[in-house]
Parts: structure tokens; sequence; C-alpha cells
């Protein structure tokens, strides 16, 4: 059996006659106004009045026609067609039609969700080429027409107790009706799904914030599946593709919304008999619009930690299972199903959007990692991110998150000798164009340094040589004799690190509570030296250099900030916020007595004999002011965001 994506919905428009149009031939004999016979008929004419009576009687035989309040109210009748009375019956419909679209604050009107609070998600993803549909939630204001109303669910009043009680008889009894009965009715449509895991099926749960799915219900009827026989378990398989196949002629509802989460979470994919099914699941969910995503990802983030993880692992294990399947007879012919892969890293971007937005995360991000990528030609997706980064083709590296350490360090290394290789050919050509004699060095960053003067000599070559920095790295020590395989090169970062990052230089400390090394609060004598750390830690890593650089993470936090380096240049970066958790990685003994006297409920002046004081310091500009005790929990709070501003951002400048 072969699943057909359901057609995307085709935007709603408003039917307004064109006043200067001719009517077409008829058209007069629908308004009502019939002209008399003509003179000119004579004596035939009792005999057509005979044939009126009869065609009159003919036409009250007839299926009533729906009034143009109804019609206005629900849409126009989809199974019949010119239906309509009168031509003016008609016009009076499109005017009350559009009446109805005029006045938004009808009660008849669908409540378009609040979904505000959306922009401030983080990005899903940046290369997620999503499938653009119409939604309701996405459409300008001027379009948004009135649709047919929601068609109410079913009455279910099947409780999680009764449900396990049905359960347990039919273990001990061996029939499985009532079992059966459950399952393929829950699982024939979306509507039976809501009907049945709607916690209120009169509430509308349009919101981000809670999802109305009654999760607990979920969790026990998936339990309960695999350990039924195998023909309860073919009736939900048999559903679900009932419910896939549904031909969708709107926007998509937030009941289908919930019913994709629910059938997301079923245990029978993570058998590869399914991935059909399952494909073509994931290929509906990656073509909802950004609004929907937005709504699946705020759900998702409310699902345990055990089942997130199981959901997470399922896809990388359809994504594995397609790239190196154990069968290959399993699964449809590679070059028939090639949106299999790009659907599930869609889905599973949205998961990793839960992710981020919880902190502390639902799981690791090492979780999400795939080790089979490993082992595919990772600098072809690298090179189709690059060269194709703009097209409909797929690559992992538009999906950074599921991309292994080893793996990004592969493809940095290759991409670097690759960067090396075209630098140094530039060089060459643009030096044999001039008429010029190459040279061996052209092709190298050549670094000369006196042992004596190791960090002045290396911060004037780096300046000097700005414009050579991607060229491979070669070092040479003045008065020394030598060629420079790697081993000096490895020395030269060996030895520089170790001198900047002496506490005696002032500019780091190393804090052994936190083993991490922290930028030092005295004054620096020459803060140029803090961009030469800078183009050490790029060169090692261009270079495929190893350094012994111990930061918090929370400096890299900063680097971080904004994730996606702007394309204006002016545009301030390294902005974040820090939080107390941040200072915990580095002085995690200070932390804790900021956050124990932050939670203190006494008094501090008149129990610990202190009045408070903050001090803040920049650029060696101490002052102090005292704080009254009237208002001592905001005046710590103030002293807290000092120690941070103290330690964190100013340090880092």
């Amino acid at each position: 059996m072969s699943l057909q994506s359901p057609p995307a919905a085709a935007a709603a428009t408003d039917l307004s006659p064109d006043p200067g149009a001719e009517l077409p031939p008829g058209a007069q004999l629908n308004q009502g106004t019939a002209e008399s016979p003509s003179a000119e008929e004579g004596g035939g004419g009792a005999e057509e009045q005979e044939e009126e009576g009869e065609k009159e009687k003919e036409r009250e035989k007839l299926l009533p026609i729906p009034s143009a309040s109804s019609a206005a109210a629900g849409g126009l009748e989809r199974g019949t067609k010119n239906q309509f009375s009168t031509f003016s019956n008609f016009i009076t419909t499109i005017n009350q039609k559009k009446e109805g679209i005029g006045n938004r604050n009808s009660p008849t009107q669908l409540v378009i969700p609040n979904i505000k609070n959306v922009r401030d998600l983080p990005p899903i993803c940046l290369d997620v080429r999503q499938k653009q549909r119409i939604s309701i939630d996405t459409l300008p204001q001027e379009l948004k027409a009135p649709i047919p109303p929601e068609p109410s669910l079913p009455v279910r009043t099947k409780t999680v107790k009764d449900f396990q009680d049905d359960v347990e008889k039919a273990k001990s009894s061996g029939d499985w009706k009532a079992v059966h009965d459950f399952y393929t009715t829950t699982f024939d449509s979306f509507l039976e799904i809501n009907a049945a895991f709607k916690k209120d099926a009169n509430s509308p749960f349009n919101t981000i914030e809670d999802s109305g799915i009654d999760a607990k219900f979920v969790n026990v009827v998936y339990d309960a599946l695999l350990n039924t026989p195998q023909d309860v378990q073919k009736s939900v398989l048999k559903g679900v593709i009932n419910g896939l196949l549904q031909e969708w002629t709107g926007p998509r509802t937030k009941d289908d919304l919930r019913a994709y989460c629910i059938l997301l979470q079923n245990p029978q994919f993570s058998n590869t008999s399914t991935y059909v099914i399952y494909a073509h699941l994931l290929r509906q969910i990656a073509a909802l619009t950004e609004a929907d995503h937005h709504f699946l990802v705020h759900w998702s983030k409310k699902i345990s930690q055990k089942r997130f993880k199981q959901l997470v692992d399922r896809l990388l294990q359809f994504i594995s299972l397609r790239l190196f399947p154990a069968k290959p007879e399993e699964f449809p012919p590679m070059v028939k199903c090639t949106w299999w892969i790009p659907s599930a890293a869609k889905v599973l971007a949205l998961f990793n959007a839960a992710n981020c937005l919880i902190s502390p995360p639902i799981i690791s991000y090492t979780d999400f990692y795939n080790s089979t990528l490993d082992h595919i030609d990772l600098m072809e997706e690298y090179h189709n991110w690059q060269c194709y980064g703009n097209s409909h083709r797929f690559s992992f590296c538009q999906y950074p998150f599921i991309i292994s350490i080893a793996a990004k360090k592969v493809i940095i290394q290759r991409d670097s000798e690759q960067q090396m290789i075209s630098i140094a050919r530039q060089s060459l050509v643009d030096k044999v164009s001039r008429r010029q004699k190459p040279d061996m060095n052209m092709l190298f960053l050549n670094v000369k340094v006196r042992r004596t003067h190791l960090v002045s000599d290396s911060l004037d070559e780096l300046a000097r040589k700005r414009a050579d920095l991607k060229k491979k790295l070669k070092v040479t020590f003045v008065g020394e004799a030598g060629l420079d395989m790697g081993g000096l090169t490895k020395e030269w970062f060996l030895l520089l690190i170790r001198q900047i990052f002496h506490p005696d230089y002032g500019m780091f400390t190393y804090h052994k509570d936190s083993h991490c090394h922290w930028f030092s609060s005295f004054k620096c004598d020459n803060y140029s030296e803090f961009r030469l750390v800078g183009a050490l830690m790029g060169l090692a890593v261009y270079n495929s250099i190893t350094l012994d650089i111990r930061f918090p993470p929370c400096c890299y936090k900063k680097l971080l900030s904004p994730p996606i380096v702007p394309c204006d240049h002016s545009t301030l970066v390294g902005i974040c916020a820090v939080t107390l958790d941040d200072l915990f990685q580095i002085m995690p003994e200070l932390a804790h007595g900021l956050s124990e006297l932050l939670s203190y409920e006494g008094n501090v002046e008149e129990d610990f004999y202190s009045t408070f004081q903050n001090m803040c310091s920049f650029m060696l500009i101490f002052f102090s002011t005292s704080q009254s005790t009237n208002n001592l929990q905001l005046s710590i709070t103030d002293f807290i965001v000092s120690v941070l501003h103290m330690h964190y951002w100013q340090n880092t400048q």
C-alpha cells in the first residue's frame, strides 16, 4: 500500500460578482421576474399553462434547497452543484458571506489562537526549508474567511482505570474483543484520537502552554499495545493509515496537531516493517507550517524524559537503518524514497528545539548524535551544503546537532586542508601573473620568533601577516636551525600558551575549585594581547592543534552570542544574560555564598552585625554605596548582579 501526501490547502477567496459582467443565457430566469407570454403565442397558451403546472409539481418533489443564511454561516455545500433557487438568493448569500468576513467580533467566528510567544523561540534549524502551506494562524487578516465549523468530537467515556481493567480481563480470559474494539475505534481517525486522549472534548486547548493531551492515558495505551495479539496491532496500523490518507480540505487544526503528537509516540514504529507508514507520518509533520511547528515544539517539551528519549532514539534509528539497512529488501529503493531522511531530520530538529527551550535540557545534546554518520562521505555532505545551500538539496550539515564531535572534527580538518591548498595556489598564480619568481615561503604562514621575546614577537608577526593567516603555519625560532615538520609548531603553541596563561603574567587566573582559567581582575597593560589569544585559538583549530586551555562553558556562551555571525559588522556581539549558574561554573564557593544570602529570610544587619555594601570595579575605578536595610532583598540582588557584572562582563571585554 502506498500513501499519498495530502494536498496543500487552497487559500479562501471571496466570491464577489462583477457588476459589469454579462449574465449567461437563462440567468434572467433565476431572478423570479419571468415575463408574461406575448400575445403572439395565441391559442397555445392553455397547453403551455398545463405544462407549466406539471413542471411546478415536479419542482415541489425535489430536495429542499439550503437557505442563504445557512450557506453563509457554514460555507457553500460541497456535495451539491448549482442548487441556488434564484439568482437573487445567490447574491444574498454572497453579501451575507462578505458581511460575515467583516464582522470579526461575531461569536460565530473562529477564535484565532494567540501565538505571540512563538517569536521568542530559538531557530529550529537554519536550513530547514519547509513546504509552505496555508494555515489560519498565518493568513493575512484580509484573507481570513469564515471556515466550516470543526466537527464535534465523539463522546468517549473510557478512563485509564476502565482500560486497564479490560486489559486484565483479556489476559485472564483470552477474550480480547473489548480491547480490540477500543484500539480499532480510537485510532480510526484523527477525530477519534482526540476524542479518546483529549482532556476535555469541549475545550479548544489552542495555546502553546497546554496541549490538552492526557499523557498518562496515552502512555498506558501504548505500553499495553505491544503485548496485545497481532490482529489488535494490525488494526491500529490500519487506523493510522486511514488517518494519513485523509484528504485535507483546509488548514490543520489544533486537533490535527494533537493527533500527530500522539501518533509520533506509537512504539510500533520501532519495527522496520512499519517504516513506510512512519515515513509518511514524518513527511506530513515536516510539511506543516512554521506556526504549527512551534506548537509541536512547545508541546513536545512537556513529554517525560523517558518518552522524549525514546522518540529521539526512534528517529535516529530510522535514519541509520535507511542509510545502512540490514535487509535492503524490506525498504523501497532509495531513489523512490529520497524524502525519508530529510523528513526525519526536520522532525528531529523540532525535538532538538524543544530540548533547548528547557534549562536544564530534557536530555543531553549528545543524545542527538548519530554515530552512523561517521561512516558516510562527510566531505560530500559538506560540499552539498556549501554549493547548494540555497536549494532544496538535502545535507546533514543543515542539522549539525545530529553530527558527532568526531565527525565535525573530520569536516573541519579536511576543510582547512582544502582552504590551505586553495590559498597557496592563488598566491602562486598571483606571483606568476606578475612575472615574479615563485618562492616556497610564499605558500606558508611563516612565523619567526625569539624565545626570549616569545609573546611580543608572536603578536607582531600575526598582526603583520594578517592576510596569510589561512595558509599553513610554519614556525622558525631565530638562531636555531631546524625544519618545521609539525614539531616546532606544536612547541610554539605550547610555550606561548604556557606563558600567557601563567598567573604571574597577569592576564588569566586559574581557579582550582572549577579547574578552569578565567580573566584576571587586575589591570592589563596591553589589551591587544587578548586578541593574540583569540588568534591563537583560531590558528590551533585551523591547523588541527590541540591546546590545553580550559575555559568555563559561560565563556563560549558569550562567544556564541549571537550563534550566527551577523552580516552587518557594526552589530554588537557577545551580549548575553548571566545568572548565578554561570558564576557557579567559575567560582562555585562565591556563587554558593551569594545564593545562600539571596535565600536568607532574616535581617542581615541584625543577624550578621554588618551593613550591606556593593562594590564594582571598572578599569581600577572602585566605588562603594551603602544600602538601606529597608529594601534588603533588592540590595542583595543588586550586589549579585554587580559581582556577576564584574567577574563576567567587564573582564571579557
